[in-house]
């Protein structure tokens, strides 16, 4: 086998990294361990590390190579260009030996005819054999050549693969991670082309690759040929799908998000044009790439991928696919498989969080895009639109804001003296991510007009620390950094839940030790991926209002109406809060605008009245009765049903705000059961927000009709001791320890113990007040909800009240 110059794809696997790379190897190892399991593979054979090796002493040019590698100096991007230059072209003009182009040829007519074509198409792809070890992924760092037909430019192709080991990214990339250009061969894959040139293709994590989290499928694709989706050329539709319930009976998509299709690649359609990058149709820039069904088969594949690669390697191992769909037969099918290599690294048990440090003062935000990482980075802005002589006389300075349209592998000697990196266009898996990941920068991508906003020299801070957005921000901002080893923190007996508003930020919190989601407010998911007011979304057509009919017309591109548009949004935003702490609880609030701020949604002025004390007005409960609002209360009931008799996400608990009687409580449960939402079907609990008086005082009426009430502790203070907190004439007297309010609490736990009904409390009190927390545990409280930053402080508190507790009992046996 150590002669071989060609061997089929179904003849290598894992063992053969060494004879044939990386991506051929992986495709062997899928080709022979997952076709049986559903997987579908194209076939193909690989050019051994042999071929390469006897090219380069046929060739004489292993001294040139070392002898131009050993001039570079490395911080000079015009060195490296110069003799990265000079090495590719001496082994572009080498020939290629007989005895080896003879095997290939021969090996390419058998795969040919296996297809029943003369000259099949195929993709060359480069396979370097330190590819896909543990500590360094060299994804993208050689060349693949798509839709190579005849033996002609298929030596031309396999020449120009051996040529891309030294690109200047490749030289630059082996030079950073310290791996001897020597010691690393090169082979090349010959795989029959998928048709996505007439579907579609893209790319698939096992996991969330901006937090780590582990338990699902991250999914981006485009029209046609996947190179755009690579490059960053086009903004990807993105699909989440949430692994633990994909073999279940139900569709875990936890969100559908619609990218910027605007082109696509194809084939060309002469030998010295294999592809061409042509507009994408209206119809295809409005229409998801996948369907349901083809996003589940898909992250069933990755699943399986993952599985089988784990149990080989016998650790947890998150890979990174690239698929595609044929066009031709509407059939999909795995084009390479790697080991993910950011994630899979990191200590589990050591967390380090970033925030900015500005104080009481907003910073001004400049743009938005996808976040990359978790980092924040600031410096000066330099816009680059390609590698000119600019950069080759040094213009572009280490701890430069690169700002770009897009990247490509050739701009990685840039990027890693960049200290972040903003570009127009991508989105999560394009070049630009994955190298910003690898080297630990913070990116953001797919801003749109970044290089339209921002100037050459502006100072700026990159913040890729607040969620899936990032956010650039005008000026150089302070940050701080904490580090949080989960090892060193108490174990306590009363379960800590957390407050989670934003769906975005739902995966960065799973590394942390809480018991489930407390608090998950859908006005915060209303507000910032439906976009509109419910009513004025159901019923604009009727208003006459031409500007909001074209908002809502660009939202709901992809979705099959209005209704539809809104219980997916809201059903994907439940369902990843729901999704990050399955099969902990999750206690999603229904919807609690106050008029005035329903108001300032899109199409809001329309249904809105104008009430001078919002705060105690049309809110919470009263709404969803009203025949005023019932229709889009329905909406919501929808959505919830949505995130969990379809995506299976039964952890999904619904409270009711502002509730404040016990007849609003039957009335507003009749109308949930008309929306086919029903307490104790399918296991669905019911919680009541406890925080008027009313309902501390007729807990005991209340409690027969609910599985649990959770302490709003902020409006129970305001209602119990009659203040307006944002006053600040009265805001002195606003005080969350008064025995008023203690004894509200302590009534409220006492009534929930007799009726065998939970209760817990969300707010920053506890937190806040260490008093508060004793209290709380002292009374027994069955679950105390936070915001995660305050979660170790407040951790130290329950530990502490609970020893003080342990403490006074013993003294009472004693």
């Amino acid at each position: 086998m150590k002669e071989s110059i060609v061997l089929p794809l179904e003849e290598v696997g894992l063992d053969a990294i060494a004879l044939v790379g990386g991506k051929s190897a992986s495709l062997g190892e899928m080709i022979s361990g997952l076709s049986n399991a559903g997987v579908k593979v194209p076939g193909g054979f690989a050019i051994t590390t042999n071929a390469y090796y006897h090219f380069m002493q046929n060739s004489g040019l292993d001294q040139f190579i070392r002898d131009q590698i050993a001039q570079i100096d490395f911080n000079n991007i015009s060195s490296l260009r110069r003799a990265g230059q000079r090495i590719r072209q001496e082994i572009s003009n080498s020939r290629f030996p007989h005895e080896l182009s003879h095997e290939i040829i021969a090996a390419y007519h058998a795969l040919s005819g296996q297809y029943g074509q003369e000259q099949t198409d195929v993709a060359v792809r480069s396979s370097a054999t330190a590819e896909d070890l543990p500590d360094a992924s060299f994804a993208g760092q050689q060349e693949t050549f798509l839709n190579v037909r005849g033996p002609v430019a298929l030596i031309d192709a396999v020449r120009n693969c051996f040529a891309s080991l030294f690109t200047d990214r490749a030289i630059s990339y082996r030079e950073n991670f310290g791996y001897d250009h020597f010691s690393i061969g090169l082979s090349v894959c010959v795989q029959k082309m998928v048709r996505s040139d007439l579907g579609a293709s893209g790319v698939a994590f096992s996991l969330d690759t901006e937090s780590g989290f582990r338990d699902v499928v991250l999914i981006n694709g485009s029209w046609g040929l996947g190179e755009l989706v690579v490059q960053g050329a086009v903004s990807p539709d993105e699909f989440i799908v949430y692994k633990p319930l994909i073999q279940s009976p139900y569709r875990p998509i936890l969100e559908k998000k619609m990218g910027v299709k605007d082109k696509q690649m194809i084939y060309g359609e002469s030998s010295d044009e294999r592809t061409r990058v042509i507009p994408a149709t209206k119809q295809q820039q409005h229409s998801f790439c996948l369907t349901d069904d083809q996003i589940m088969e898909l992250a069933g594949w990755v699943q399986r991928i993952e599985s089988y690669y784990s149990d080989k390697k016998g650790h947890w191992c998150p890979m990174d696919v690239e698929w595609a769909l044929d066009g031709l037969s509407h059939e999909l099918y795995i084009v390479q498989a790697r080991p993910e290599t950011i994630h899979s690294r990191r200590d589990r048990d050591k967390i380090t969080t970033r925030s900015l440090d500005t104080g009481n003062t907003a910073p001004r935000e400049i743009l938005r895009g996808i976040a990359v990482g978790d980092g924040i980075a600031a410096g000066k802005v330099n816009i680059l639109f390609s590698l000119d002589n600019r950069v080759a006389t040094g213009t572009f300075q280490p701890g430069d804001v690169l700002v770009t349209d897009m990247t490509d592998p050739d701009w990685e000697p840039i990027m890693k003296i960049a200290s972040a990196i903003v570009t127009n266009k991508g989105g999560r898996t394009c070049h630009a991510a994955i190298v910003a990941r690898e080297m630990g920068i913070p990116a953001i991508v797919g801003c749109e007009d970044a290089t339209e906003k921002l100037s050459s020299g502006q100072p700026i801070t990159v913040s890729c620390a607040e969620g899936t957005e990032g956010v650039v921000y005008e000026g150089i901002l302070p940050v701080k950094e904490n580090l949080l080893e989960l090892s060193s923190l108490p174990a306590v007996k009363t379960p800590l839940m957390l407050n989670v508003g934003s769906p975005s930020m739902a995966f960065q919190f799973t590394h942390l030790p809480g018991k489930g989601i407390g608090l998950a407010r859908e006005e915060f998911i209303i507000n910032n991926y439906i976009k509109v007011h419910p009513l004025a979304l159901l019923r604009h057509r009727e208003l006459q209002d031409e500007t909001l009919s074209a908002e809502i017309a660009q939202l709901i591109y992809g979705y099959e109406n209005e209704a539809d548009y809104f219980i997916s949004k809201l059903a994907a935003g439940v369902g990843k809060i729901a999704a990050s702490c399955y099969p902990d609880k999750a206690i999603v609030r229904f919807s609690d605008f106050k008029s005035n701020e329903y108001y300032n949604l899109p199409g809001g002025k329309h249904f809105e009245p104008k009430e001078e004390n919002p705060m105690i007005g049309w809110r919470g409960a009263s709404r969803y009765y009203s025949e005023k609002y019932k229709t889009a209360f329905m909406l919501e009931c929808a959505a919830i049903r949505k995130a969990r008799e379809t995506m299976g996400l039964r952890n999904i608990v619904v409270m009711i705000p502002f509730c404040r009687t016990v007849e609003e409580l039957r009335q507003v449960l009749s109308v949930m059961e008309e929306a086919g939402l029903v307490r104790g079907r399918n296991g669905l609990e019911v919680y009541l927000m406890a925080e008027l008086p009313s309902n501390i005082m007729m807990a005991e009426e209340f409690a027969p009709h609910i599985d649990g009430f959770s302490i709003g502790s902020n409006d129970l203070t305001q209602l119990t001791l009659g203040l307006d907190r944002d006053s600040e004439l009265v805001s002195g007297l606003y005080n969350e320890l008064s025995p008023a309010v203690l004894r509200m609490i302590s009534r409220l736990i006492k009534v929930a113990k007799e009726h065998q009904v939970k209760v817990g409390i969300c707010g920053q009190g506890p937190s806040d007040f260490p008093e508060l927390t004793r209290f709380l545990v002292q009374h027994g409280i069955d679950s105390i909800s936070i915001t995660p930053d305050a979660l170790v402080k407040t951790l130290w508190a329950v530990h502490e009240a609970e020893q003080l507790v342990e403490a006074s009992l013993s003294s009472q046996t004693v």
